[in-house]
């Protein structure tokens, strides 16, 4: 039996790439209610004043310290889900799939026009830096580009990332 009439791995293929629509489907039902969260309501409102400057939004009345707690909860909701598609995915646990993956998604908010500084930003920006990280990654595998050529393309690009960043807020200044 050759391996292309193999029912086993075609049913194995179709599994995978219903888990991969399914991730992508909670994804952007995730980041949309996410999105309509943070720019409509008043715990969004909230969550940018204490990014912007912890210790105003504490002057101003803000329970900095429960807020910090619900979005560091929401967080971990949001990377447990995360795991459980990249357990579905890799069919077995491993803490360590994703690390030194930390450049590329602190690149990724940064190119979606969020602030070093903190308090601006947007989930659909993030979304769209992750996209262009992703293309930049993937497009310098496929032209056979070595891992520390990458690393260096992903710094070149959070270094002018971070240098549009203080150009925008050297206007706003």
């Amino acid at each position: 039996m050759t391996a292309a009439r193999d029912p086993t791995r075609a049913s194995r293929r179709t599994a995978f790439a219903a888990v991969a629509i399914a991730g992508v489907w909670v994804a952007i039902g995730l980041a949309t209610v996410t999105a309509v969260v943070l720019k409509n309501t008043v715990f969004g409102r909230h969550v940018f004043a204490l990014g912007s400057n912890e210790a105003t939004a504490r002057l101003c009345g803000l329970p900095t310290v429960r807020l910090k707690i619900m979005i560091y909860a929401l967080a971990g909701g949001f990377f447990g889900l995360a795991g459980l598609f990249q357990l579905s995915r890799l069919r077995q646990g491993d803490p360590t799939v994703a690390v030194g993956l930390e450049l590329d998604i602190i690149a990724a908010v940064i190119i979606g026009g969020a602030s070093l500084s903190g308090g601006v930003g947007t989930i659909l920006g993030s979304m769209i830096g992750a996209l262009i990280m992703a293309v930049l990654r993937n497009g310098s595998q496929q032209m056979g580009w070595p891992t520390y050529f990458q690393e260096i393309i992903i710094g070149l690009v959070i270094i002018a990332a971070v240098f549009v960043d203080r150009l925008r807020q050297g206007r706003r200044a």
